[in-house]
């Protein structure tokens, strides 16, 4: 007998956490048609049922049909996730918008801001399409999720009952899933804690210690909430999962690509030299230069910001930026936050 609560959902692209989400929902019964970009890859997925690049070591249940098709993936879904990078989400969805049914339900499980026009994701799919929306962040690395190991997530939408829906679809005894309707704060939170990650790392690879972390952590937050609250953003939302959740496991945890970007930045070597040796991207990279654009923009105060992108995009030498950094002069702790002034 056919359950009627499962879904057939297309899942458009196949790195570490869109392969995780599949094996997730798969797990949960649901059908799911996976998008995959590289065609050998496609190919290797559909016989040997593993990602042996972005997810190795997990099998894939035939639950989960990978395809280089987007129309096959896209086309009569009731969900689709975009689990792509934001730098080529723009043309992705002009690809698949002629696919989609008005009614899909589309969620963003992808962290960045584009660099051109300083929007966020969702921003970008509203100019795109009109479906309903909402997004998947939150403290969760894709080999943990496929592991099976407890976690938990947030899922936002601007309506309630569609933020239910995600809960409800992602839920498992080893995922918890909470609900938000800051679509602006979730994915700020998810976005900009990449490039505090980055800083902590270029911290690490320099030996400076916990105490320096800690503070890194918490003053990046506090550049976070700035940006965020200015265009629009809770406050308490970076208090959450997509906020402090999120940057506390990126900033500290060995899985974290853009900790390892600015770790090995801190050991000296060469942005090139990192990124020629990394499977996956780093979003950091490209949202250092969105951060740092929108603290200019709106005119705030964000040294740890600054002096990453110095360091990231410019070539400043580590100890020049740490230098700088303890030259700043210091104001009442939550100055510039909105809502908390």
């Amino acid at each position: 007998m056919i359950n009627p609560s499962l879904e057939e959902i297309g899942i458009v692209g196949a790195g570490g956490w869109g392969t995780a989400l599949s094996l997730l929902l798969a797990g949960k019964g649901h059908r799911v048609d996976l998008w995959v970009f590289e065609e050998d890859l496609c190919a290797t997925m559909q016989q040997d049922r593993e990602n042996p690049l972005y997810l190795p070591g997990f099998r894939l249940p035939e639950g989960i049909r990978p395809s280089k098709s987007l129309q096959e993936v896209v086309a009569g879904k009731k969900v689709l996730l975009l689990v792509v990078p934001t730098h080529v989400l723009r043309n992705t969805l002009n690809a698949l918008k002629r696919f989609l049914d008005p009614d899909c339900l589309v969620i963003n499980a992808s962290k960045g801001i584009e660099n051109e026009t300083l929007l966020p994701i969702h921003k970008i799919i509203q100019e795109s399409i009109s479906n309903p929306l909402a997004v998947l962040s939150g403290p969760t690395f894709a080999k943990e999720i496929a592991q099976g190991k407890p976690s938990a997530i947030v899922a936002a939408a601007s309506q309630q009952e569609t933020a239910e829906r995600v809960q409800s679809l992602f839920n498992t005894e080893k995922l918890k899933v909470f609900t938000s309707t800051d679509l602006m704060g979730v994915e700020l939170g998810g976005s900009l804690k990449n490039v505090i990650a980055i800083a902590t790392g270029i911290s690490d690879g320099l030996g400076l210690g916990l105490n320096t972390r800690a503070a890194i952590i918490n003053r990046g937050l506090v550049e976070i909430i700035r940006i965020g609250t200015t265009m629009g953003a809770r406050p308490e939302t970076f208090m959450g999962l997509s906020g402090m959740g999120d940057l506390v496991l990126t900033c500290t945890g060995d899985l974290s690509r853009n900790r390892t970007v600015g770790l090995k930045l801190g050991q000296g070597l060469k942005l090139a030299e990192i990124t020629a040796s990394m499977k996956m991207v780093a979003e950091g990279i490209r949202t250092v230069t969105s951060a740092y654009q929108l603290k200019n923009k709106f005119d705030l105060q964000a040294s740890i910001i600054e002096e990453t992108y110095q360091v990231v995009q410019q070539g400043k030498s580590p100890h020049q930026a740490l230098q700088a950094l303890m030259n700043v002069e210091t104001t009442s702790e939550f100055t510039g936050i909105k809502g908390l002034e």
